[in-house]
């Protein structure tokens, strides 16, 4: 990954494109991201998808004039604000607006996504939708909680490539939601050595791997009544945020983790941010609960 400067560069206007450090994140980030949306490249020198995504970031933003500027951190260098924010795989791109995390994307996604993501972004206008294919009409109707019907699709797209990791991430996250977990494993097992570091593929995994620790936490109702009974007993918080992360009420999950670390960051060895950032890579990066609780864990860690 190079520096802003190049060929390019010159036609840039000032503090546009910049690097930025631990030090100086909460100026060219969040204070700057109050008068434009900021967007923070998160790198490393060792990362292969990074090298194609930042020259398309960059290019994006240089087109976009003004309307939206471009922050990169090394994480190998600066490690501490992404290791907060929960970045576990990168490259990671997260839009920071009016102070805090709004959006975001993982992977080195083609030109045409990161120009719908910046113009939804300043504009508020849907990006430009790709072709509704089997996957993207699956990833809908799981969205909407209709997991049988999407897994059909994910299965139709694997009939039609028995390789494709976004197919088999699709149905065993179909599995999962649907309660399903041996199946979700088998899925997962069709996965090659190769590609088991995916983002897709792993963030599957951690939410079968959650998804296991809420068997063994006990039913909702059950952890509510310990919670209510005593507001400090922050295991039976953290397990109740697992019971209902498994009954996909990620909001009210995520609200109960946070109220850890809001009350003692340092319980059980700060267990319940590191649990919220699980909670965030099974979710996605895009998904409406992780942009929330982004912002919220932002608000109490930057405060």
């Amino acid at each position: 990954m190079e520096q802003s400067s190049g060929p390019a560069s010159g036609a840039t206007p000032p503090d546009l494109i910049k690097d930025t450090t631990t030090q100086t994140f909460v100026k060219d980030v969040i204070e700057e991201s109050k008068r434009q949306p900021v967007l923070i490249d998160f790198w490393a020198p060792w990362c292969g998808p990074c090298k194609q995504l930042t020259p398309t970031l960059e290019k994006a933003v240089r087109a976009a004039k003004g309307k939206v500027k471009l922050v990169k951190m090394n994480i190998d260098e600066h490690p501490a604000i992404p290791g907060q924010m929960g970045i576990q795989s990168i490259p990671a791109v997260i839009a920071f607006v009016n102070g805090q995390p709004a959006d975001g994307f993982m992977g080195a996604v083609p030109e045409s996504q990161v120009n719908a993501f910046i113009d939804k972004l300043t504009q508020g206008a849907p990006g430009a939708g790709e072709g509704a294919d089997l996957l993207t009409e699956a990833a809908a109707l799981l969205a909407e909680g209709d997991a049988a019907s999407a897994a059909s699709l994910y299965a139709q797209a694997l009939s039609e490539d028995s390789s494709s990791i976004p197919a088999i991430a699709g149905l065993a996250r179909c599995y999962v939601v649907a309660g399903a977990l041996e199946q979700a494993k088998q899925t997962l097992a069709m996965v090659p050595e190769s590609k088991r570091s995916d983002a897709a593929i792993s963030a599957v995994q951690t939410m079968l791997d959650l998804a296991e620790q809420a068997q063994a936490v006990g039913p909702v109702e059950e952890l509510e009544k310990k919670v209510a009974a005593n507001p400090l007993d922050h295991q039976a918080r953290f397990d109740l945020a697992t019971a209902l992360n498994a009954k996909n009420r990620r909001a009210d999950a995520a609200a109960q983790l946070l109220d850890i670390v809001k009350r003692d960051r340092k319980w059980n060895d700060d267990g319940a941010r590191k649990q919220l950032v699980q909670f965030f890579e099974a979710w996605g990066a895009d998904d409406d609960a992780t942009v929330e609780g982004r912002k919220r864990l932002s608000t109490i860690l930057f405060s």
